[in-house]
């Protein structure tokens, strides 16, 4: 495992701390991705999967956008879709037509043929591109591995595909809880072992995106997502790192899942305003990851200063990461993309405003060790 030595931006670890920092780190959901023409450069000669499983075209995109759009933090190309793969499930991904699983899982007995994920194993190539990248970032910024949550995983497994409703996964919560229960702590028991391996292969803060959240009604969430969500949050945190969890669609429960889960940070998607994020979670207890509409990114580079700055000043200068509110959109210019970096960078909280936060940074702090 690489040397526990801070990066030489380590605004993002800082913030995840709820210390005051200057200004906001910043980074975005698929920063690596097809915005990007250096990424589309690498793509037209390997399909998404063979990205994914060749640790030298995994970091290659890895590290675009720290050049070429500037973020604080590097997150490792991958796809949460790794470990129904890895658990046996037959994978396959065609342009235009999306990620699909050709053998879903229906009954029981499709359940027994899952088998348990040894990460050294069956997701060794993703360990080997974060090592690799924690190599060729040299210290810069902080390197961020995922992985996606149970609830989402299960849905894509049962389902076979992504749709809008999932009514087929659905129909198992309702229909086969039983079926659904072990399912999700088989995935669950994976999740967590997969984000303890990418410490050790040189992560130094993971998100869980629990991408499906809004599929589920705040019952069904409660039950079959929230408590395998926090598992894998758990877990995570035990191995020593910041943990984020973000789950689009729930902004309902940002509370509930801050309490259950014990993350570092909290995303928080464009659906919900800062200050309702704000008015559920203590920014001094939790830090809080968003959340600017990925569309307003189309906008003219004046509008996306003005609200990336209307963003800022929303949720304040205690644990607040800057980022969209999901993952940039493929047809976004790679200048409006410039514009919102380059907005949150150019942001600086006065003295007075960070001093004015630090005497309630201080009280929820003692009270929290209480």
């Amino acid at each position: 495992m690489p040397a526990p030595s801070l990066p030489a931006n380590d605004l993002l670890l800082r913030a995840l701390r709820r210390e005051a920092v200057e200004r906001p780190p910043v980074w975005m959901m698929r920063q690596a991705g097809r915005y990007l023409p250096q990424y589309r450069a690498v793509r037209a000669k390997s399909d998404f999967l063979t990205m994914c499983r060749t640790p030298e075209l995994a970091v290659e995109v890895t590290l675009q956008p720290l050049d070429l759009v500037g973020v604080d933090a590097a997150i490792i190309f991958s796809d949460i879709l790794v470990i129904p793969e890895a658990m046996g499930m037959h994978l396959t991904l065609d342009e235009g037509v999306g990620p699909q699983f050709p053998s879903p899982l229906r009954s029981l007995k499709d359940l027994d043929q899952l088998h348990a994920v040894d990460p050294q194993e069956h997701l060794a190539y993703v360990l080997d591109a974060l090592k690799l990248a924690r190599r060729e970032i040299d210290g810069k910024v902080p390197l961020i591995g995922f992985a996606g949550s149970p609830w989402t995983l299960a849905a894509y497994m049962v389902e076979g595909k992504g749709t809008k409703q999932f009514a087929v996964a659905k129909r198992m919560l309702y229909e086969n809880p039983e079926m659904a229960h072990a399912l999700l702590g088989k995935i669950a028991d994976a999740v967590g072992e997969y984000l303890v391996a990418q410490v050790a292969a040189g992560a130094q803060v993971v998100q869980l995106f629990e991408s499906w959240a809004g599929a589920l009604g705040p019952d069904e969430f409660r039950t079959f997502a929230l408590p395998y969500l926090a598992r894998c949050a758990h877990k995570a945190r035990e191995a020593g790192v910041p943990v984020i969890v973000f789950a689009p669609g729930a902004g309902w429960a940002l509370a509930e899942i801050a309490a259950a889960t014990n993350a570092d940070a909290i995303g928080v998607d464009w659906h919900t305003s800062p200050q309702d994020a704000r008015r559920q979670l203590d920014p001094f207890r939790v830090a809080m990851q968003g959340n600017l509409d990925p569309c307003a990114l189309y906008g003219p580079p004046a509008d996306i200063r003005r609200r990336t700055h209307a963003m800022i000043r929303a949720f304040g200068p205690i644990g607040h990461i800057a980022n969209l509110g999901h993952g940039i959109l493929p047809d976004v210019s790679p200048d409006h993309a410039r514009a919102f970096i380059d907005a949150v960078k150019e942001w600086k909280w006065t003295d007075d405003e960070i001093e004015a936060a630090q005497p309630l940074a201080r009280t929820a702090q003692l009270v929290g060790a209480r």
